[in-house]
C-alpha cells in the first residue's frame, strides 16, 4: 500500500503539468476523526479513536470538442487513526469511475454508491458519524447500502423542473477457468427530484440468486423538506425482502430526522428510525442527537449521543457503519455511544 502512494505521488508530480494543459485535475481528500465512548450494554465499555470514512482523491474533467465532457475519479480510503492500517488494501477501494456527460445525461462505469444508497441521501444527517442511519438500514444478510463494483450507470438529464431518472446494473461475476460465471449482478432504478425547499429520493434494487448474501429486493423513499432557511426537516421508509425468509425475514426501516441551524455556523440536529423486523423480537430503534459547530466551510467539529434499543434477538449498534472504532453488540441489550469528532475536507 505505501508503494503503490508513493508511486502515485510521485506519478502526479511528474504529470500534474501535462494532465493540467488537458484536463481540470483536482485533488481532494477529507480526514474525519472521532473521539468514542462506546458501551454495548454488556461487557465493553471503552474510549477509542476513530477514523471515519476518511479519504483521499483525484478528480478529472475535460470538456471535448463535440460538446460533451469526460471525468473520471479516484478515490482511496485513508485511516487517519492508526496510519498503517490500510496496507493490506488496494488503491481505489472508494468511489471509482469513468464517464460521460451532455445533452445526453451522463454514463459512467466503475465503482461506486449504488443509486439505492445515494437515495438515502435526503435524511442523512449523520452520515459516518455516531448514530448512522446504515445501523439499522444495513443489517445482517438484507444489505443495500452498498459500493458495487463492475458497475454501468445511466443518470437522465433534469425533467419536469427537478427530476432526474437513474439506472445501474452491477456485473460482479466471478470467472473461473473452465468459464463458468457466477449470476451475481445487481440492478437499480431510481428517481430523484431536488428543488427548492425539496430533496426526494425513491429507489429499488434487485441482487440475482447467487448473490453474495443471496437474492434479495428492496425499497426506499427518503424526503426532506426545508421548512424554512434554518429547519430541514426529513423521513425515510425501507422495505426490504430476501429469497430466504426464514434464515432473512422481511424488514421495514421508517423514522424522521431533523436538522436545525440555530446560530450561523452552529446546527443541531436529531433523528428516531426503528426497524421492524418480521420474526419474535427482532425489532430494533435508533435514536441519535447531535450539536455541529463549522469553524469554516472546510472544518467542523461536532458531538453526539445515540443508542439503539433492541429486543431480545437483536444486537445492533450506532456505531457499526462507516467507522474504523467498532464492536460487536450483544444480543437483547441496548448499546449507547458518545462521539466528539473533528471533520476537515480539502
Amino acid at each position: 500500500m505505501k508503494k503503490t502512494l508513493c508511486a502515485l505521488a510521485v506519478g502526479a508530480t511528474l504529470f500534474t503539468p501535462a494532465l493540467a494543459m488537458a484536463a481540470d485535475v483536482k485533488v481532494y481528500g477529507r480526514a474525519h476523526v472521532s473521539l468514542d465512548y462506546l458501551d454495548d450494554g454488556a461487557d465493553y465499555n471503552e474510549v477509542g479513536l476513530s477514523s471515519n470514512s476518511s479519504r483521499l482523491g483525484f478528480k478529472a474533467e475535460q470538456k471535448l470538442e463535440n460538446g460533451m465532457t469526460v471525468f473520471g475519479q479516484i478515490e482511496q480510503e485513508i485511516n487517519f487513526a492508526s496510519g498503517s492500517a490500510n496496507d493490506d488494501l488496494e488503491f481505489a477501494t472508494r468511489d471509482t469511475f469513468v464517464g460521460l456527460k451532455g445533452d445526453f445525461g451522463q454514463a459512467r462505469v466503475g465503482r461506486f454508491d449504488s443509486p439505492f444508497k445515494v437515495a438515502r441521501g435526503p435524511v442523512n444527517f449523520f452520515g459516518d458519524q455516531l448514530g448512522d442511519i446504515r445501523n439499522v438500514t444495513r443489517a445482517g444478510n438484507l444489505r443495500f447500502d452498498e459500493r458495487n463494483a463492475n458497475t454501468i450507470e445511466y443518470k437522465s438529464p433534469k425533467f419536469g423542473g427537478g427530476f432526474n431518472v437513474i439506472g445501474a446494473l452491477s456485473l460482479h461475476e466471478d470467472n473461473s477457468v473452465d468459464n463458468e460465471v457466477n449470476k451475481d449482478k445487481a440492478y437499480d432504478l431510481a428517481l430523484t427530484y431536488k428543488e427548492g425547499p425539496v430533496d426526494f429520493a425513491a429507489a429499488y434494487e434487485h441482487y440475482e440468486e447467487d448473490a453474495g448474501r443471496g437474492e434479495r429486493d428492496g425499497f426506499r423513499v427518503a424526503a426532506a423538506y426545508k421548512i424554512t432557511p434554518e429547519l430541514n426537516f426529513g423521513g425515510l421508509y425501507q422495505y426490504l425482502t430476501h429469497d430466504n425468509d426464514v434464515a432473512n425475514p422481511d424488514a421495514q426501516v421508517f423514522g424522521v430526522a431533523a436538522d436545525y441551524k440555530f446560530a450561523p455556523k452552529t446546527y443541531l440536529r436529531g433523528q428516531v428510525f426503528h426497524r421492524d423486523v418480521d420474526a419474535d423480537d427482532a425489532n430494533a430503534t435508533l435514536l441519535a442527537v447531535g450539536l455541529e459547530h463549522r469553524l469554516d466551510k472546510a472544518v467542523r467539529v461536532y458531538g453526539n449521543l445515540a443508542t439503539v434499543l433492541n429486543d431480545e434477538n437483536s444486537n445492533l449498534t450506532p456505531w457499526s457503519q462507516g467507522r474504523s472504532n467498532s464492536v460487536g453488540g450483544t444480543r437483547g441489550e441496548d448499546a449507547f455511544g458518545l462521539s466528539l469528532g473533528f471533520r476537515y475536507d480539502f
